[in-house]
């Protein structure tokens, strides 16, 4: 739960930062490449390693991420030192879901007691886009144990439509009318 709500707090800075120079697609596309560096478990390690110089640091960092502007690879050296650099995948994401909003589209996490195929995502983004007024880009899940329907989770909103809650409220009615 720390690392998204830090994770909010570093992309919201970005967004901020991103935003005002109008370096939006720019600030994406670092991040992306942080991201693929941070990948590496043993090299995320190694860079919030107190005993390593930050010059030494810096200068691999420096050297791997060649195209990366330097506010970028400050924010780089900054979650090192703080050894948080393991979040920026989810700062990533965050950022991303920030950029999107922007452009009036929302990330909608769905998972579905089975998979989807390409016709019913679409169908449903769109029936999520009805409910939330903006285009929706659906990522999704696999949860048998929701049986059917659906679990949508956009934004702060979640919306379930699954077979196992509304089965879940007829259980807790049936149980309150009994008593």
């Amino acid at each position: 739960m720390a690392r998204r709500i830090y994770a909010k707090r570093y992309a919201q800075a970005v967004f901020e930062i991103a935003l005002e120079r109008n370096e939006l697609d720019r600030w994406h596309a670092d991040l992306e490449e942080i991201t693929r560096l941070g990948k590496d478990a043993t090299l995320v390690a190694w860079l919030e390693t107190p005993e390593v110089p930050l010059e030494t640091k810096a200068q691999f960092v420096t050297s791997q991420l060649t195209d990366v502007n330097p506010l970028a690879l400050n924010l780089v050296y900054l979650l090192a030192v703080r050894g948080r650099l393991g979040i920026i995948r989810n700062i990533t994401d965050e950022y991303q879901r920030l950029f999107d909003s922007h452009r009036g589209i929302e990330q909608a996490e769905v998972t579905t007691a089975i998979s989807l195929g390409d016709e019913q995502a679409k169908l449903l983004a769109e029936g999520l886009a009805d409910v939330v007024g903006k285009k929706v880009v659906v990522k999704s899940a696999v949860d048998a144990s929701i049986v059917g329907g659906f679990v949508a989770r956009i934004g702060d909103k979640l919306l379930d439509g699954s077979t196992r809650s509304r089965l879940e409220a007829l259980k807790r009615e049936l149980a309150a009318s009994s008593g």
